[in-house]
């Protein structure tokens, strides 16, 4: 009888499945984490949908958010097919898709710019680079002198190699960058060891600009200045179709969330539509201040 149990032999053929279906880095991590983390929930049990379902209530009740165990879920789902086990899965959660981006979560161009404008040199770039091209953090160590000579990087990732056009400006200030600091070959961004930049080192360059632009740090994501290309992208005339093969994705909906409009904006379009009745304004209270009487000098005086 072939037993469900999730054991280290297991994940390691799961790893090198992963790795054979070219999936990045990150994502392997990402998978093998979620399934050691449920086997450590089942601590030596045979998995059922039983057992799932229950590991999904306990994310519940330790406050996960929807969208975090969902991804948990698609890790094990994962698993389970690779393993062919049937029946052990459970129900994603049911989220109610925003009509627009929240404007606390929005990174807007003048965030941008103040971000740029608050970093040092090799980061300014960095951030440039990110929002200019719309690659992902992950991608940036295409940025090569070679490629900035040649006004295109290519990016491969996920069995998918797509190019993408550098701007001319960006193109110039970053061979300016790379001739100043010796750098006559390969990656422009390198750490002080001579290796390309890290997923975490970019993450910490976005948010320390955030914080010297003061800008809220729930809109200081590398992903955020992807997603800022992809707006700016389509409100400057740009077809959905060629801004989804630009980003990498494989499906146009994943395209169509990036470019939700910004809750300014949603706003602004409810105003306008002027289905709401004209309420007058309440005009602003005005607070007098009170009036003081005083006894002039020649009152009585209180007899000593």
């Amino acid at each position: 009888m072939n037993t469900k149990i999730i054991t280290p032999e297991a994940v390691g053929k799961f790893r090198s499945h992963l790795v054979r279906l070219d999936r990045s880095v990150h994502t392997v991590k990402k998978y093998l984490h979620d399934v050691c983390v449920y086997a450590s929930f089942l601590d030596g049990r045979e998995v059922t949908s039983e057992t799932t379902c229950a590991y999904k209530q306990t994310l519940i009740e330790r406050a996960y958010k929807p969208s975090s165990i969902n991804t948990m879920l698609a890790s094990l789902f994962s698993f389970f097919k690779f393993m062919d086990w049937t029946g052990c899965g459970t129900q994603r959660m049911n989220i109610q898709k925003d009509a627009y981006c929240p404007e606390s979560k929005e990174l807007t161009k003048a965030d941008y710019r103040a971000m740029a404008a608050a970093a040092n040199e090799r980061d300014r770039l960095v951030i440039w680079s990110l929002a200019s091209s719309g690659i992902r953090a992950s991608e940036l160590q295409y940025f090569t002198v070679e490629a900035v000579q040649r006004r295109e990087i290519q990016v491969t990732c996920k069995r998918k190699i797509r190019t993408i056009m550098i701007p001319d400006d960006l193109a110039l200030a970053l061979e300016s960058y790379a001739q100043e600091n010796g750098i006559t070959s390969g990656v422009i961004f390198r750490s002080k060891h001579g290796n390309p930049l890290d997923r975490r080192t970019i993450w910490l360059i976005v948010k320390m600009a955030a914080i010297r632009a003061m800008v809220s740090g729930s809109k200081a994501f590398p992903h955020n200045l992807r997603k800022l290309f992809a707006r700016t992208f389509v409100e400057n005339g740009g077809d959905v179709t060629k801004l989804s093969d630009v980003l990498g994705h494989s499906s146009i909906e994943t395209t169509r969330i990036y470019i939700k409009t910004s809750g300014a904006e949603h706003r602004r379009l409810v105003n306008s539509l002027g289905l709401a009745p004209k309420w007058p304004k309440a005009a602003p209270e005005t607070t007098k201040k009170p009036r003081h009487t005083h006894k002039g000098r020649k009152g009585k005086r209180s007899k000593r």
